[in-house]
């Protein structure tokens, strides 16, 4: 048996890689969201952070979420979020960033952690026509991309949504599934969720090129 620690954003990527490391038998005992002081960290997503302990219970998983203070070092606050869970191994999304892979696993070295990171270099569009294609409902919460106007915020990664985003890939050389920082999104349900979330209260922040739906408001309903 495998206990495991994933690293949370509530995005499509860290909730994948949790219901993949649930279909390889680990024992996901709780998941970790870090909140960095600055908002263009290149380790941790910022935008919604406070609701991914949200979309954690929804999955029937606690959640630690620490925040880094102004001054203190991302992976001090990782890493001893990492030993407070007494886990064997840390579950990732990422997909191509060499730099966080890096850090994660010096962090987790250091403290004889396994990491195990199932999305790594997966072909892109693949990969998200594997997540609509597996049941999850995925929202886009963030824009910063030419070609992703304000409509795309809120908006739900269907075929179609895939389909326009392959399309803008040909003419705005932008990342299918955002790992350049084109968008960032936040997942209401999935087949390894006991509650389907909904959004109850949102607004839209847009500066001309780019654009967060604020999310104030999350209610959990019975999946029938």
């Amino acid at each position: 048996m495998i206990r495991a620690a994933v690293l949370f954003s509530g995005g499509k990527d860290s909730v994948y890689a949790t219901y993949i490391a649930q279909q390889q038998h680990f024992v996901v005992v709780g998941t970790i969201t870090i909140v960095p002081s600055a908002s263009d960290s290149y380790m941790f997503h910022v935008p919604n952070a406070r609701f991914a302990s949200t979309i954690s219970s929804a999955m029937g998983i606690p959640n630690l979420t620490a925040e880094v203070p102004a001054e203190q070092d991302e992976l001090q606050i990782l890493s001893r979020a990492i030993k407070s869970m007494e886990v064997d191994a840390v579950v990732t999304g990422a997909i191509a960033s060499d730099y966080q892979m890096f850090r994660i696993n010096f962090v987790c070295e250091e403290l004889g952690v396994r990491v195990f990171s199932p999305l790594w270099h997966k072909g892109q569009e693949l990969l998200l026509r594997e997540i609509v294609g597996a049941g999850f409902d995925v929202r886009m919460v963030g824009v910063a991309a030419d070609g992703l106007d304000e409509k795309w915020l809120g908006r739900r990664i269907d075929t179609k949504a895939i389909d326009d985003l392959v399309a803008l890939r040909s003419k705005r050389c932008i990342n299918v599934s955002g790992e350049g920082g084109e968008f960032e999104t936040m997942v209401l349900d999935g087949p390894n969720f006991l509650r389907r979330l909904e959004v109850s209260s949102s607004s839209t922040d847009w500066t001309g090129r780019s654009g967060t739906l604020r999310i104030h408001a999350i209610r959990a309903t019975d999946k029938n």
